[in-house]
């Protein structure tokens, strides 16, 4: 019995649709022994596993395409039904696990203990059964070259038919069990398997059987027979030839003795049977190497498939390595770049404010000098002034001659009082005019130095700002230019994918109409061959089926001389002795023209058999050759048919994933865009926000200065615009 250990290597029938779909993608688990399971449950209920009739790799599409195979006969048992349809679920996640299968009610139910056991009983008599009668015939050869003299063929048909009816009678009783194994390994370039032992049997005449050396000391009582590695004692008690043999010798006997030692351990398969495997399992090997060869190129394809994908996906990594270090190298480059403008703006900055400071010191150093020398100025002015002052005031004391002169001494020194006064009052005035001209103007100078600051800090910020801007958009541009060379390579690499995929499709199918041609021209090389045995076999069909007829012949003439000889004897008690020669004489050519008309439909029912037997043959040929051509034309069509599927699945395959592409493509650039218009608005946000904190800190820094300068009491500083002569 074939199953899914013993099978022959590449046979597709017990495989489970995720194990053939697997050998293009997808995995598959422990699920597929269980549909093992359910094939080999049909196949010992209807001998047979499903599509076994079809070409294997025909038989691949319609089990990975149509629904489950279930059990096509009646007869069997609702639970027995169940548990096949349960083990065939066709989605592997519906299919039971072992566990679950030994909780069914077809596992669990009652059995007869003995069941196997008596089967195995049974198959290995009708065997040993089988083997005999094989064994009989070669005895009856060998007699018949021993004594120079052929047997009747009439007998020997006689004795075959004889055994051969209870055979077939052992083999219906087997039969009607529904578990006998087949007992022939047929491959699927076979119409049929072999089903039950009958048809080796009918095939079992043209067959030789190996003898053993020593075959001709076999006594009448038991044989020893050796036919490859199987060897059987069978007891010829009854069925062997009535003619004395020979005694055998004692090493006969030991030998004998040691084979009938292990005739327990006998094989249920017969001899001629093994060599019959033996020769269709080298016929095989040509069908299994090309199952193989398919199986390792789909295998083949799915590995350059994973291959390619791999080094695209190797591919597309060192892509985006090499966009992503570009980016980080902009980004560090934009970094450095920020921080050396940070570094000088603070050199500016300190630049500046040591340039204002130096500034601001030669201001002052200028004012004071230009008071010093106003002061001078000043206090020589006095002096000349004191000089005129005092020498008038003599004057117009010495022309008063009535004023004493302790009284001019007194006003003289009087007036000298009231004019120094005077002078220090000036000079003080004068004094707090500079301070107050100094203190203002360096405070105006501080307040112009601060707004110089300010607008170089309002430079620094716009710099800064341009730069980030300037540096975000050439991020962008190497963003789009990344984009964009990630898209012409997303498209590359799968236009080199779907077209390695649909080289391989073409390959895939090209083998696969090869294959199929090639199994039709087998096919009708092994129809051709049964034509000619057929024809070959012919004569002797004919020469049987005259035979048949020229004893059914035999036996009306042996009626009819019957019932001529009950009317003679009738006819001669009935009529006077005188008349019995005319009447013998009358009936002995009634009898003879009868006999000439039975030798006539003889002749014209042999010539009609003839005839009919041909014209048979002739159109049953020809129906199987016409049903065998519209069968393999249909396998070509669904071939054809599937393949057109397979490719128009493919190329829609490619258009989703092209559709995907595009789609992912799209919504990537969107995001990118939406990402680019983000990042400037935040920019533009941060800009605006950092230079209106810019301008707002620097307002409130004029407005404490002014503020401060108000309480210092220098008023507006905004509208201060005098001449530096004008400090009084």
């Amino acid at each position: 019995m074939a199953s899914p250990a013993n099978s022959f290597v590449g046979t597709p029938y017990w495989m489970a649709p995720e194990v053939i779909l697997a050998m293009d993608e997808g995995q598959y688990d422990g699920k597929v022994d269980i549909w093992s399971l359910g094939i080999t449950c049909i196949e010992m209920a209807e001998r047979k596993p499903p599509l076994f009739n079809m070409n294997a790799m025909s038989a691949l599409y319609h089990i990975a395409q149509n629904d489950s195979p279930t059990l096509q006969s009646n007869e069997w048992t609702d639970s027995f039904r169940r548990f096949v349809d349960y083990c065939l679920q066709k989605m592997p996640q519906e299919r039971p696990t072992s566990a679950e299968l030994l909780r069914h009610d077809f596992v669990r139910r009652d059995r007869p203990i003995r069941v196997l056991i008596d089967l195995i009983q049974r198959t290995k008599d009708a065997v040993r059964e089988l083997d005999n009668l094989q064994y009989r015939k070669m005895k009856k050869i060998l007699f018949q070259e021993t004594r120079n003299g052929p047997l009747n063929e009439s007998q020997e048909d006689e004795e075959d038919s004889e055994h051969g009816t209870s055979l077939h009678r052992e083999m219906d009783s087997l039969g009607s069990n529904h578990s006998i194994p087949s007992m022939s390994v047929s491959t699927g370039s076979q119409s049929s398997s072999v089903n039950s032992m009958q048809e080796v049997m009918d095939e079992s005449s043209s067959e030789l059987v190996m003898m053993h050396d020593d075959e001709s000391t076999v006594n009448s009582s038991s044989s020893v027979m050796h036919r490859k590695d199987h060897v059987f004692i069978r007891d010829e008690a009854g069925h062997g030839d009535p003619r004395p043999e020979p005694r055998p010798t004692q090493s006969v006997q030991s030998q004998a003795l040691h084979y009938r030692n292990r005739e327990r351990f006998a094989t249920i398969k017969s001899a001629s049977l093994v060599t019959r495997q033996i020769h269709e399992h080298e016929q095989e090997n040509e069908l299994r190497e090309q199952m193989s060869g398919y199986k390792r190129m789909r295998r083949q394809h799915q590995k350059q498939l994973i291959a390619l994908e791999n080094k695209l996906k190797a591919e597309m990594d060192e892509h985006r390595l090499k966009l992503q270090k570009e980016v980080e190298t902009h980004a560090n480059n934009s970094s450095i770049e920020l921080e050396k403008l940070a570094k000088k703006q603070v050199a500016i900055i300190e630049k500046e404010a040591k340039v204002a400071a130096a500034d601001e010191k030669k201001f002052q150093q200028q004012i004071l000098a230009q008071q010093k020398k106003d002061l001078t100025t000043f206090l020589e002015s006095q002096k000349k002034q004191y000089k005129i002052c005092k020498e008038k005031i003599k004057e117009e004391m010495n022309e008063d001659h009535s004023t004493p002169k302790k009284e001019k001494q007194e006003r003289i020194s009087k007036h000298k009082e009231n004019l120094q006064h005077t002078q220090a009052e000036e000079e003080a005035h004068l004094l707090t005019q500079q301070r107050l001209y100094y203190d203002k103007n360096c405070r105006f100078f501080k307040r112009k130095i601060m707004i110089k600051r300010h607008e170089v800090e309002q430079q620094n910020i716009r710099e800064e700002l341009n730069k980030k801007r300037t540096q975000k958009e050439m991020e962008h541009a190497m963003l789009i230019r990344h984009d964009e060379s990630t898209r012409e390579l997303e498209y590359r690499q799968l236009h080199t994918l779907q077209k390695l995929r649909m080289d391989l499709i073409r390959l895939q199918h090209q083998t696969e109409l090869e294959n199929q041609l090639e199994y039709n021209k087998r096919r009708e090389r092994e129809l051709h061959r049964k034509h000619v045995m057929e024809l070959r076999q012919q004569p002797k069909n004919l020469k049987a089926m005259e035979m048949q007829i020229k004893k059914q012949f035999q036996d009306t003439c042996k009626v009819q001389t019957k019932q001529y000889k009950a009317l003679k004897n009738h006819q001669l008690e009935v009529t006077p002795k005188n008349e019995h020669k005319t009447i013998l004489k009358t009936l002995k050519d009634e009898q003879t023209r009868k006999l000439a008309i039975l030798a006539e439909q003889y002749e014209q029912s042999i010539n009609e058999m003839m005839a009919s037997q041909a014209l048979r043959l002739d159109e049953a040929q020809e129906a199987e050759c016409q049903a065998l051509r519209l069968q393999l034309q249909q396998e070509m069509e669904l071939l054809n048919a599937y393949q057109s599927k397979i490719k128009m699945q493919t190329e829609a395959q490619h258009e989703r994933e092209l559709q995907k592409l595009e789609q992912r493509v799209s919504l990537r650039r969107a995001h990118l865009e939406q990402k680019i218009e983000e990042e400037l608005a935040a920019l533009q946000k941060e800009r605006s926000e950092r230079i209106k904190y810019l301008l707002e800190r620097q307002e409130r820094e004029i407005e404490t200065f002014d503020m401060e300068s108000v309480r210092m009491g220098f008023g507006n500083l905004v509208t201060l615009d005098f001449p530096k002569e004008d400090y009084r």
